[in-house]
């Protein structure tokens, strides 16, 4: 079989070498407009956690969007058998992205987000997720699971800024929905666990400190919590 190529070409290149140029240039092509969408993805997601930053400062918590390195910090000991997988506060989905990566597909998330626009850029990135837009202080009785319990909860809501009664309706409400064993991994920008150890202690949880990510903007602090019993005493009183 003859190849031909247009007049113009090296002469003297042999066909294979040419068929590489060929291959290499449009390699770079494709390169370039994979790099261009990245970036527009990157800029996008910015400017929607800007405007629901500016809309709720206090809701939202943080001055810029979760990094890679946290996220991959709050996902490190997540596995696919760690699923179904609760994630609160999913916001632009950087934790989000972090799980799928760690192996566990977006059927295995139910991903709670209560800003709208959030909610629906969620539903379009990831369309086999389910994604409940409301208040992650109310989901005890909520069915999010069809058939089980959750075994891992993400948090990426600001607990340090809510006051103790939000605190303890979040927790509650996780707890009600991971199954015996099940933990929370959330993070703070403060050196302590932001849930107060009163609070702890009346909800029979434990607290533990398993990483710090300096190179986060501003550095950040994972804490993950679990039950103390598998019982627990989620449903005592707080003052």
């Amino acid at each position: 079989m003859l190849l031909k190529f247009r007049t113009g070409e090296e002469p003297g290149l042999p066909v294979g070498s040419r068929l590489f140029r060929i291959a290499g240039v449009a390699g770079r092509a494709t390169g370039h407009v994979a790099s261009r969408i990245s970036r527009h993805s990157w800029v996008a997601e910015r400017i929607r956690f800007l405007r629901a930053w500016r809309a709720n400062p206090k809701g939202i918590g943080a001055i810029w969007p979760s990094s890679a390195r946290l996220a991959a910090a709050m996902t490190r000991d997540i596995t696919p058998s760690s699923g179904p997988c609760l994630e609160l506060g999913a916001g632009t989905g950087s934790f989000t992205r972090a799980l799928v990566a760690r192996g566990l597909t977006s059927a295995q998330l139910t991903l709670v987000e209560m800003d709208p626009q959030f909610a629906q850029q969620l539903r379009h990135d990831f369309p086999d997720a389910y994604v409940y837009q409301g208040d992650a202080a109310k989901l005890v009785g909520v069915p999010l699971f069809a058939d089980c319990l959750a075994g891992v909860a993400v948090c990426g809501l600001p607990l340090l800024n809510m006051p103790v009664k939000q605190q303890i309706g979040i927790l509650r409400s996780t707890f009600a929905q991971l199954r015996p064993g099940g933990s929370m991994v959330l993070f703070t920008y403060g050196p302590r666990c932001p849930v107060r150890q009163r609070v702890l202690d009346r909800l029979g949880l434990r607290a533990r400190r398993v990483d710090t990510v300096i190179a986060n903007v501003p550095p950040a602090h994972v804490w993950k919590l679990t039950r103390r019993t598998a019982a627990g005493a989620l449903h005592a009183p707080i003052e």
